[in-house]
């Protein structure tokens, strides 16, 4: 169903859009901190309940891939079309219920994450929040237009939309920041406008009747039909709470960690950095996976949904090692960008060589095998193994290692690794014995 052309062009796009999004969030702090220290603070605070919502737009997004990636696998484009409507629908629908939802608690939402926090940080997190909210919707609808190129696969029409989108994002802070000293508002103003340009350009794109799949803006395509939206929210809702469950639990982890002293926080932060530029070829795969698996199995063809997943972890694999042995690599240069203390040097490296030498043997198999899995609707056993590993093992083994057995943030990488080994097994035991292919479609 793929040839290896298809594979490359559906590929190198996707890695380059997870590049890009790493770096330029990487030039977004730092154009942040132009602002004042309270800006940040309130920046970084609110972009972690950001990320937790955001979250549950990518798992309606994935939903929606996977259900109009089968319905390609079959030769059914219209209900391939269908399907893409349905999506929008339930999109719009979730997002505008929780930008209101966020605009009216606001102040009790950041209150319960962070509690009793200066007044100064206070103010700048409810005026990212607020600006940050309004942009919900867009960036919901976004993310849905950007699967279902995905699930066409044609990805390079999202990687030059991301790239449009991180421009005018940079360029808005830049322009907000240092024009009109508007500090956070205008960090945040600048992700709003970034995020209804993207959408736009998106919704226009995928309005064509042209492609394989295309969404209609007539009223009589977007009523409610709730069979299909079953079958995406069947997808969905798993993966929704999975990451969510995800994200509480490095929420937890990093306090855990911020108990440990200055120079563990700082090392934590550093290494957070760049073993994040370790799972870039790891994330571009998990992306691919949901449109090559998704259509295998919607042909109801599970000899080739096979094939290719194992073809796919192959190449995750190759990726990953050869990525990650280039940052290891050059490791000593990259620590020197940081204006660090020796120990915190120290520190940092045994995270990052922790990290990212462990994700050469088990990042794929814990992150990129399930998301085969989960094209193939095994979603259930996904979602209750990665709930269940976070908790059991990450979270209460870094409570165990790093502060009963007083190894800091070293015990909690480990306990992360732990995790990892959990989940791999799970996963590959899963995918051998063949279960995924029983599910239904």
């Amino acid at each position: 169903m793929f040839s290896n052309a298809d594979l490359k062009r559906l590929i190198f796009p996707l890695v380059i859009e997870q590049a890009l999004a790493l770096t330029v969030g990487m030039a977004d702090v730092m154009m942040v901190s132009y602002a004042g220290e309270a800006a940040v603070s309130g920046v970084s605070l609110v972009d972690m309940i950001n990320v937790l919502l955001i979250n549950i737009f990518a798992a309606l997004a994935t939903g929606g891939a996977v259900v109009t990636a089968q319905y390609l696998g079959a030769r059914n484009r219209k209900k391939a079309c269908e399907s893409a409507d349905q999506l929008m629908v339930v999109t719009i629908v979730i997002s505008i219920f929780i930008m209101g939802l966020t605009l009216l608690f606001q102040r009790p939402l950041l209150r319960l994450f962070f509690g009793a926090i200066e007044d100064d940080v206070m103010s700048a997190c409810i005026t990212y929040l607020w600006i940050s909210a309004l942009s919900y919707p867009f960036l919901a609808v976004y993310n849905s237009c950007a699967a279902l190129f995905r699930a066409m696969g044609n990805s390079k029409v999202s990687m030059l939309v991301s790239l449009a989108m991180n421009v005018i994002n940079v360029a808005g802070n830049a322009f907000f920041i240092f024009t009109f000293q508007m500090g956070v508002a205008g960090v945040a103003t600048a992700s709003l406008i970034s995020r209804v340009a993207a959408c736009v350009i998106m919704v226009v794109l995928l309005s064509n009747p042209g492609h394989q799949v295309f969404i209609s803006l007539k009223w009589e395509y977007l009523k409610p039909d709730f069979p299909v939206i079953k079958k995406i929210l069947h997808i969905g809702i798993p993966n929704g709470l999975e990451n969510s469950f995800f994200q509480l639990g490095r929420v937890l982890v990093v306090s855990i960690i911020s108990g440990f002293g200055t120079v563990q926080i700082a090392a934590n932060a550093v290494a957070n950095n760049l073993d994040g530029m370790g799972c870039i070829p790891g994330n571009a795969m998990n992306l691919a996976m949901i449109t090559v698996i998704g259509q295998c199995v919607g042909a109801r063809d599970y000899g080739q949904a096979s094939y290719y997943t194992k073809k796919l972890m192959k190449i995750a694999y190759l990726s990953v090692i050869g990525w990650n042995t280039l940052i290891l690599a050059t490791l000593p240069l990259s620590l020197k960008l940081y204006n660090l203390s020796e120990e915190t040097i120290w520190l940092s490296t045994v995270l990052i060589v922790l990290h990212n030498g462990c994700a050469m043997l088990l990042w794929p198999a814990a992150f990129t095998l399930p998301n085969a899995l989960r094209a193939s609707n095994d979603v259930r056993f996904t979602m209750i193994v990665s709930i269940v590993s976070m908790l059991l093992f990450r979270i209460l083994f870094s409570y165990v290692l790093g502060i009963w057995f007083q190894m800091g943030a070293i015990g909690v990488w480990i306990a992360m690794i732990i995790d990892w080994v959990c989940r791999s097994i799970c996963f590959v035991g899963r995918f051998v014995r063949g279960k995924w292919k029983l599910q239904k479609i």
